[in-house]
């Protein structure tokens, strides 16, 4: 993140209104991987607190519920790992922007999801997964399902596109895959033309070699790490989402080239956050 003091490790957004078990585990279980501080925060505005007979200020309800998941969600993850301490924060102001300010201190902020269809996800006034996870300054991790530990030997899977996001990308899934002792899949989709012409074995090998191009270099970094290229034909988000069914996580830049461009958060990106089978980590170039 250049330009941006790293102070805080892992920090996790919770909502009140939702279950926080998965994203805290997550979380939790990295903060404990890489020994790095756990923040456990509640963004609630400030018109959230009410005034009693007295004109004193007492806490509304939904400040009230966000003070007790913060007290469960930090003795569920101490819990978990007795040497871990989170830190809990009850904090004024709208999570989308205080989750943002937080994104400039951390190395990443987790979020829970709960796999919303277009119209929630726009209409629903708690959900800021897509406009958070479109700005944010540091890597997202969605925790819309729950890793897949059991898989033998674990994997991560990695989008890989040629650009600079992409190989944001490939640095977290390779440094991750090395803290879990797992192995990677990197793949990079080619998405046919609807209408040009095109030389489809040329294509494709062009589509291997920008791959191997991409990745190469990182075994002399992580020795440790055994991947795979995977080079298959098709829509990127039809493509990704099966090969995450088995997965611990699915790694991709947040915006891109080719197939791999959208709407400001990314249309792959998009598309992840809806059919991913494991938790999606979405990292920004930088």
């Amino acid at each position: 993140m250049s330009g941006e003091q790293v102070t805080r490790g892992v920090v996790v957004g919770l909502d009140p209104a939702r279950d926080w078990h998965l994203a805290v585990a997550w979380a939790a279980d990295e903060a404990h991987r890489r020994r790095i501080p756990l923040s456990l925060v509640v963004a609630l505005p400030a018109r959230e607190d009410l005034r009693g007979p007295d004109g004193a200020p007492r806490p509304s309800p939904r400040r009230h519920a966000g003070a007790q998941i913060l007290h469960d969600a930090s003795e569920w993850a101490r819990s978990r790992h007795p040497g871990l301490v989170p830190v809990t924060e009850l904090v004024d102001g709208f999570p989308l922007g205080v989750l943002g300010l937080l994104s400039r201190e951390a190395q990443l902020v987790v979020l829970g999801s709960r796999h919303l269809n277009r119209t929630e996800e726009f209409l629903s006034e708690s959900s800021i997964v897509v406009p958070f996870a479109a700005r944010a300054k540091c890597p997202v991790v969605v925790v819309g399902d729950a890793e897949h530990v059991t898989q033998q030997p674990p994997y991560l899977v990695v989008g890989v596109d040629g650009s600079a996001h992409s190989q944001a990308a490939l640095a977290f899934a390779f440094e991750e895959a090395s803290l879990r002792g797992a192995a990677l899949r990197t793949i990079s989709v080619w998405q046919p033309p609807v209408f040009a012409l095109h030389d489809e074995a040329a294509v494709l090998q062009a589509q291997r070699a920008l791959l191997s191009e991409s990745t190469a270099g990182w075994s002399d970094k992580y020795p440790d790490v055994p991947f795979t290229h995977e080079v298959p034909v098709g829509h990127p988000v039809e493509q990704l989402s099966p090969a995450t069914e088995h997965a611990l996580a699915v790694v991709v830049g947040r915006r891109g080239r080719g197939g791999y461009t959208g709407m400001r958060l990314g249309s792959v990106v998009h598309g992840l956050l809806h059919r991913a089978h494991c938790p999606v980590v979405i990292v920004p170039a930088g």
